[in-house]
C-alpha cells in the first residue's frame, strides 16, 4: 500500500508538472528545422563562417592598392637650440619656425614577383619667423612625383602562396558551414529519438504497472482460495515492484532527455515535447557512386586535401628560399623643387634617381639550412601519404554507410513485424493467465519478449533515420528530397 501510494503521488506530480508548461507538438523535421535556425550550435557555425569571411576579405586587401594620407598641421618650434657653426663651434641661438607638410602615398604589392611599388606626392612648407638676428623667411619643398620599388631576389614569395592557399581555406570554411548545419541536424535527430524513446518507455512502464497491479490482485485472490502456490504469488509481487522501479526510472529518463533537447534547441522556457514518431519509412534509394560524387563536390575534405598539399609545397619553397642569398634591389625616381613661393616650388622640377643592391650571402650555418630543407621535404612526403590515406578512408566510409543503409531499412520492417507478433502474443498470454490456463513463467516470458521487441523496433527506427542524416552529413545531399544541402553563402 505504501508503494502504491508513492507511485500515485509520483504520477500525479509528473502530470501536474507537465500541465503547467507549454506543450510543443513536433515532428522530426520540425525539430531539425528549429535546431538549424535557432540552436546555439547553428549560431556558432554562422559566427565561425562570418569570421572566416572577414579573414578572407582581409587577405584580398593585400592585393589592392593601399593609400595613406599623412599630414602635420602645424609643427611649431620656438626655443633656444645648440647650433653647430661652420667652423665646428656650437652656439646657443634662439629659433622660431613652423613646419607644415602633407604626403599622399600609394603602395601596391606585386604577387607575381613579391616586390612592392610606392608612389608618393607631397608638399612641405617652413616659416622661419623674424628674430633679432634674422628676417622672416618662407620656403616650399615640393615632391609632385616619386616612384620607388623594392624587389627581393630569390626570396620566399608569401603573397604568391597566399593567393593559392587562402581561397582554398575560405572555400573549405563555406563547405564546413554546410557540414556544421548537417551535424546539427544529426545531433537534433539523435536527441529527438532519445526523448521519443523515453516517452514510449514511460508509456510502456505505465501500462506494465497497470497490468502488474491487475495481475497481482487476481493472483492474490487465487492464492487466498489455494489455486496457486505462494512462490507464484511472490513472483507476481516481484513483477509489480519491478514495474514500480521501472516507472520511476523512465520518468527520470524522460525529464533528462527532455532537458537535453530543450537546451540543444536553445529554448529558454520549460516545455513538454509531444513528438510525432516518423513511422513512415520512405522508399528512396541511395546510389554509392552518386554519393561519392556528391561528397567529392560538396564536402570540405576534398578542399582540405588540396590545401594540405599546397601548404606542404609552400613549406618546401620557403625552406629552399632560406638557403638562397638574400638580395634586395631598391630603386627610386622622382621630381622635386624648392622655392620661396608655392608656384616657384613647381617650376623647373629637378629629377632624382637612386638604385641600390643589397646582398646577404650565408657562408657557414653548420648545416641548419640543409636540415630545414630535409625536414620540409620529409614533412611534404608525409603529408602526401597522409592525404592519400585520408582520401581512401573518406571514400570507404561513404561506401560502407551507403551499403549499410539498406540493411538498416530492412531491419525496421523485420523489427516492426516482430513487435506486432510480440504484442499479440502478450495480449493472448495475459488473457489465458487471467483464466488460469498458463503459469506465471509463461506470462513473464511474454512480457519480456514484448518489451524486447518494442525496444528493438524503436531502436531500428532510430537507426534508420540517424543513418539517413549521417549520409546527408557525409555527402551534403538529401537523397530523400533529391536536393543539394551545400549552402551558397558569400558566393
Amino acid at each position: 500500500m505504501k508503494k502504491a501510494l508513492v507511485l500515485m503521488v509520483l504520477s500525479a506530480f509528473v502530470t501536474f508538472s507537465y500541465s503547467q508548461i507549454d506543450t510543443l507538438t513536433l515532428s522530426l523535421d520540425d525539430v531539425i528545422g528549429m535546431a538549424q535556425d535557432q540552436s546555439p550550435n547553428s549560431r556558432i557555425a554562422a559566427t565561425r563562417l562570418s569570421n572566416n569571411y572577414w579573414i578572407y576579405q582581409s587577405f584580398l586587401g593585400n592585393y589592392k592598392p593601399q593609400i595613406d594620407l599623412s599630414a602635420t598641421f602645424p609643427d611649431l618650434n620656438r626655443a633656444i637650440n645648440a647650433i653647430t657653426q661652420p667652423d665646428g663651434s656650437i652656439l646657443y641661438i634662439p629659433q622660431s619656425f613652423m613646419r607644415n607638410e602633407v604626403d599622399i602615398a600609394l603602395r601596391q604589392d606585386i604577387a607575381l614577383t613579391g616586390g612592392t611599388l610606392f608612389f608618393r606626392t607631397g608638399l612641405r612648407r617652413i616659416d622661419i619667423f623674424e628674430t633679432d638676428s634674422r628676417d622672416y623667411e618662407l620656403s616650399y619643398l615640393s615632391s609632385p612625383v616619386s616612384l620607388d620599388f623594392i624587389q627581393p631576389l630569390f626570396a620566399f614569395n608569401e603573397l604568391k602562396w597566399d593567393k593559392i592557399i587562402q581561397p582554398l581555406r575560405f572555400d573549405e570554411a563555406k563547405r564546413q558551414y554546410s557540414e556544421d548545419l548537417e551535424e546539427v541536424a544529426y545531433n537534433s535527430a539523435e536527441l529527438f529519438f532519445n526523448v521519443l524513446i523515453a516517452q514510449l518507455n514511460l508509456e510502456a512502464a505505465i501500462r506494465d504497472k497497470t497490468n502488474a497491479d491487475t495481475l497481482l490482485g487476481i493472483s492474490q485472490g487465487r492464492f487466498d482460495v489455494g489455486r496457486i502456490a505462494e512462490t507464484e504469488l511472490l513472483q507476481i509481487e516481484l513483477n509489480a515492484m519491478n514495474a514500480d522501479a521501472d516507472l520511476a526510472a523512465q520518468t527520470l529518463n524522460l525529464q533528462t532527455s527532455t532537458e537535453r533537447l530543450r537546451d540543444y534547441l536553445g529554448i529558454q522556457r520549460a516545455v513538454y515535447f509531444k513528438l510525432i514518431p516518423p513511422d513512415e519509412i520512405p522508399g528512396f534509394y541511395v546510389d554509392a557512386d552518386k554519393a561519392l560524387d556528391f561528397a567529392s563536390r560538396n564536402r570540405s575534405e576534398t578542399i582540405q586535401f588540396s590545401r594540405r598539399l599546397a601548404e606542404a609545397d609552400r613549406s618546401v619553397a620557403q625552406a629552399k628560399a632560406n638557403r638562397s642569398p638574400d638580395i634586395n634591389l631598391n630603386g627610386s625616381f622622382g621630381l622635386s623643387q624648392t622655392g620661396n613661393s608655392f608656384g616657384a616650388a613647381f617650376d623647373d622640377l629637378l629629377d632624382q634617381e637612386r638604385l641600390r643592391v643589397g646582398m646577404t650571402v650565408p657562408i657557414a650555418d653548420w648545416g641548419k639550412a640543409k636540415a630545414r630543407m630535409e625536414i620540409a621535404q620529409s614533412n611534404s612526403e608525409l603529408t602526401r601519404m597522409s592525404v592519400e590515406q585520408d582520401r581512401i578512408n573518406f571514400e570507404r566510409d561513404i561506401v560502407v554507410k551507403v551499403q549499410q543503409f539498406e540493411l538498416v531499412r530492412n531491419q525496421v520492417r523485420l523489427s516492426l513485424r516482430a513487435y506486432d507478433v510480440a504484442k499479440k502474443r502478450l495480449t493472448i498470454t495475459r488473457q489465458r493467465y487471467r483464466i488460469g490456463k498458463l503459469l506465471v513463467t509463461d506470462l513473464n516470458i511474454a512480457i519480456t519478449e514484448e518489451a524486447n521487441a518494442r525496444r528493438a523496433y524503436i531502436n531500428a527506427l532510430r537507426n534508420f533515420w540517424l543513418a539517413h542524416y549521417d549520409i546527408r552529413r557525409l555527402t551534403l545531399y538529401d537523397f530523400l528530397n533529391d536536393v543539394s544541402l551545400k549552402k551558397n553563402v558569400y558566393d
